[in-house]
């Protein structure tokens, strides 16, 4: 925290760079293109505005909205999209009338020094492997941060 006038304070946070975002984008592409997965990869800031977004060749065209879609989710509730399309699958359908949510697996959080900073989403193949994706290009970020 910073102070300015009348002992109020400003908070000070971490904020995605485009250099960090490419770092998380290329880990995440590397993991598609490993297991010849192709996919669409979408990141998001913390106010859940896009990024960066690639298609990979041969990735479905719908592949790029839906993945921006849970990429934003996962920021907006700040969880895995994956726990949203399980609260659904247990009975909470509900959360389908909420707009603007896309309850699909193969979204997570990117966490920093404990905060979260944004999000990545990733789809065109099955949900386990979309997450498996967005898992790997989220934990660039951790891995940059102990160097």
């Amino acid at each position: 925290m910073t102070e300015i006038d009348a002992g109020l304070r400003l908070t000070v946070k971490h904020c995605l760079s485009l250099e960090v975002v490419k770092l998380i984008a290329a880990a995440a592409n590397a993991e598609a293109l490993r297991n010849n997965w192709r996919v669409s990869i979408a990141i998001v800031d913390d106010g859940a505005n896009l990024l960066y977004l690639e298609r990979l060749d041969g990735a479905q065209i719908a592949s790029a909205d839906v993945a921006l879609g849970k990429a934003r989710t996962a920021m907006r509730y700040k969880r895995p999209s994956r726990a949203l399309e399980e609260a659904i699958a247990g009975g909470r359908t509900a959360l389908v009338g909420v707009e603007g949510i896309t309850p699909l697996q193969g979204a997570v959080p990117i966490i920093h020094d404990g905060s979260i900073i944004g999000a990545i989403g990733v789809s065109g193949v099955l949900p386990a492997q979309d997450e498996q994706i967005a898992s790997v290009g989220a934990s660039r970020l951790s891995a940059l941060a102990q160097k």
